[in-house]
């Protein structure tokens, strides 16, 4: 069946039914959205697909709404908003439209469930409170800003809200794919990290082609002997720590504390390695002109660290 219509509600809008529009706009591109409350439109019909308004859910029937009672819930007894009904129907589709591999569709679209869709349907649904993360940030948080984009309360010209519906959802359509975009980077970043960790065996220090994200596919790999990262950076090379999580700086291993704050001579002095270049004072990321003098280097701390 051709999709013609893509229906949710008038007046002020909120990020779930725009985000929606994120991912059904791209499904069918040529739908018009027709933002109506009229019952004639908010019942269920061919070519049409209903989201955020209609008081029913029903896939089959392609109408998303969440407003009902009892509410659409996920397995998990937590809430959905119409963007995570959209999604849960949609979102599959919708990386294959990105161009994301089969091979990780299953698994980015968890992700980006869990990670994305999830907060924006507690927030909508008041199951969680953005103030929570301070004052100073429950206004910075996806949704809040999405529906900054709203008329003022007293711009009363007719077609103010759909004509800046229509403006925001171009700009979160760029916060959902640059997400998308990035987990998908995050895959293929583990795969060639898992690579290079089959051929450092044994060794402590693990090379990489390029500068990727790599903590995730060292820990799904187990592989717990590693203490540094080299890379290529530009025209240098770069020794990085390994963090032992996302919330916190702590390293399985620093950077040695007489190279801290040095550059160019000094480090030269400090370390022994000529070519090298810089060594933040944190310890986290040391940088040398060449391979040779990286890998002199990171040998160097791993002998610290060995004792």
């Amino acid at each position: 069946m051709t999709i013609t219509h893509l229906v949710t509600h008038s007046g002020g809008f909120h990020a779930d039914e725009l985000l929606s529009s994120v991912i059904l706009t791209r499904l069918y591109p040529e739908a018009e959205i027709v933002r109506s409350r009229d019952k004639d439109w908010i019942t269920p019909g061919e070519g049409r697909i209903i989201y955020d308004v209609g008081g029913q859910y029903d896939a089959e029937a392609r109408i998303f709404d969440h407003h009902q009672k009892p509410n659409p819930l996920r397995e998990d007894g937590q809430p959905f908003s119409s963007f995570g009904l959209v999604w849960a129907e949609y979102g599959r589709d919708y990386l294959r439209a990105l161009e994301v591999p089969e091979h990780d569709i299953d698994a980015i679209h968890a992700s980006f469930d869990r990670g994305f869709v999830l907060p924006v349907d507690l927030l909508d649904n008041g199951a969680v409170d953005a103030s929570a993360a301070g004052p100073l940030f429950s206004g910075l948080t996806l949704p809040a800003l999405l529906e900054s984009l709203k008329p003022a309360f007293d711009d009363r010209e007719e077609g103010a809200d759909d004509r800046a519906f229509a403006a925001a959802v171009p700009i979160a359509r760029a916060f959902v794919e640059a997400r998308i975009r990035r987990s998908a980077a995050k895959r293929r970043a583990e795969g060639m990290v898992a690579e290079a960790i089959a051929a450092a065996g044994d060794g402590r220090v693990l090379e990489l082609p390029m500068g990727m994200p790599f903590r995730a596919g060292v820990e799904a790999a187990g592989a717990d002997h590693l203490l540094f990262v080299v890379h290529p950076r530009g025209s240098d090379w770069a020794l990085t720590t390994i963090r032992t999580g996302d919330d916190t700086f702590e390293t399985r291993a620093d950077l040695p504390a007489a190279w801290a704050g040095l550059t160019d001579e000094a480090l030269e002095k400090a370390s022994g390695v000529k070519g090298a270049k810089f060594c933040h004072n944190g310890r986290f990321i040391a940088v040398a002109d060449s391979r040779e003098a990286i890998m002199a280097m990171a040998e160097l701390a791993v002998s610290e660290v060995a004792g």
